[in-house]
Formats: structure tokens, sequence, C-alpha cells
């Protein structure tokens, strides 16, 4: 059986710039949609559209756009692909020392670096600040490089002091900068996200790793907090709330599609996932959205 490695990305700087910019829109796909880790913190504003966000061990759904802040070294995959139907994603890539070894501890900086910090663990921004900061970063591409650069503290400023965001491994993705770790846990998520709608035995993913079951599965529940049949059906839940949002699918064809084989448990899960059964979702989506 084939064993996914996770890419390590590298990332070079706009040529004369500090850091990475980079604007998508229909014409031009983001097309890094694999999964992957970098030493660089990646802000990313989706405008508009529908999809799936896995960062770490979180896994969730979103609609009308995304704006996310991931920490140096936290495994994601790409936020959108030609079904997602955004307007555009504009994505900005940093290391923390990219103004310097000590910019960022200056007291005027220090609000950046608590945000820094906390984006380790990856953070997602709504309400007002999604979209006056997700404006912003679409305004970069009518700047100068010193007007950018400004913009960019601007806008770190902005995530750094607003209340409107979550994060989104709060209870502990613990993988740091262990390479076999981190290659390890990454195979178990590009197998789930391979395979997630067949069974996906312990035994099974065990073996891909090369581990007894009771110690995959102390070690899984060590790195993510989660054990990994709850990380499967949760994956197989964020798919299921994509189908049910764009696709015009009975619920009990998404329930096998999302590689669940019991309509009463898809239902219950379902319902203890995101706070209401899968037809009420639904109904609330399609209001929302019109």
């Amino acid at each position: 059986m084939l064993k996914q490695k996770p890419t390590l990305e590298a990332i070079e700087p706009n040529f004369g710039h500090s850091y990475m910019y980079q604007k998508f829109d229909a014409s031009k796909n983001n097309r890094n949609n694999i999964w992957h880790y970098h030493p660089e913190i990646e802000l990313v504003y989706v405008n508009g559209g529908a999809g799936k966000r896995q960062i770490g061990s979180n896994l969730s759904y979103y609609t009308n756009g995304t704006l996310i802040l991931i920490g140096s070294n936290l495994p994601h995959c790409g936020f959108t692909d030609k079904l997602t139907g955004n307007r555009s994603e504009t994505v900005i890539q940093m290391k923390t020392d990219f103004l310097g070894n000590d910019f960022f501890d200056i007291p005027e900086m220090r609000k950046i670096q608590n945000i820094f910090e906390v984006a380790k663990a990856g953070v997602v921004f709504f309400g007002e600040t999604k979209q006056r900061l997700g404006a912003k970063m679409e305004a970069l591409d009518h700047q100068s490089s010193f007007e950018r650069l400004l913009s960019i503290l601007d806008i770190l400023h902005g995530l750094a002091n607003t209340e409107e965001f979550r994060i989104l491994n709060a209870h502990g993705y613990s993988l740091e900068a262990d390479t076999k770790d981190n290659d390890r846990i990454n195979i178990v998520f590009n197998h789930v996200k391979n395979n997630f709608k067949e069974e996906i035995t312990l035994q099974e993913i065990s073996d891909l790793v090369s581990m007894t079951i009771p110690s995959f599965c102390r070690y899984f529940k060590k790195i993510t907090n989660k054990t990994f049949v709850q990380f499967v059906n949760e994956y197989r839940l964020v798919h299921a709330s994509k189908l049910l949002a764009e696709q015009p699918l009975s619920i009990t064809e998404v329930c096998f599609e999302c590689g669940f084989n019991n309509f009463s448990h898809f239902n219950k899960s379902f319902k203890a996932f995101t706070g209401q059964n899968p037809s009420a979702y639904r109904s609330q989506l399609s209001t929302v959205l019109q």
C-alpha cells in the first residue's frame, strides 16, 4: 500500500519582497490542495464560496468565504478548488522574522506576537473582522511594495485586536517540529482523506504506520486529543455538510456517500456534530444562501 507523506512546501518570497503574496481567481485557481506544511505563517482570505477547512486535526465546513491564520509548520489542506464557487482567494505567507529577528519583540508589536503564538493551533476569523480585513487583503493587489508592507502590518494589527475569532485546535494538536511524528500523522490524515468513504479499520491504519493497534490508539489520542474513530467520523460529517449544501442528493444518499452504513447513526452523529439534523441543516443553509 502506498504511504503518502506530507509535502514540505518550500516558499520563496516574491522578488524584492520579504514575504509571499498571491491572489487567485476563477481564471487562476490555487492548485495547492494537497496536505502540506511549511515554516511560514499563512494568512488566507477566501472571498465567497463554500468548502472544507482541514487544519491540524480540526475539520470544518465554511460558507460565504473564510479568513484563516495558520501557524508555522501546522499541516493543512488547500481551501479552494474548481467546485468551491469562490470569487477569489488571497494568500500571504511570511516567516515570523520576516522583518528582522527582533522587530515583533518591540512593545508596539506585542499583540501581533501573541496572535502568531495563538496561530500555532490555527485561527478562523468571522463577522465584521472577516469582511473588513478580507477587503484590505484584496486591496493589496493595487498597492506599491511599501504600501503593501504597511497594509500587511495593519491587517496583522487588526487580527491581533479583534475578539471575532475561534481557535481551531483549541484542545490540542501537539505536533511540534518532530519530523517523524509529522510524517506519521500525515500518512494517517492523507489515508483518511483518500479513503473515508470506505471502512478504515484500526488494523489497517496501524499497519500503515508500523504500530500495534494499542500503541497507535494511544499515539493518535495524544497527538490530536481525539480517538481515530472520532476523527474519521468528523471527516465524514464535514463531507456530509458539504454535500447537503452543494448537491441535490437525498439525505439517505448523502449518508452512504460519506461512508456511513447506518442511516440512524448518521442522523444522530450529524446532530451531535452540528446541533441540527441533516434536513434542518440543509433548510437553514438554503435560506441563508438565497
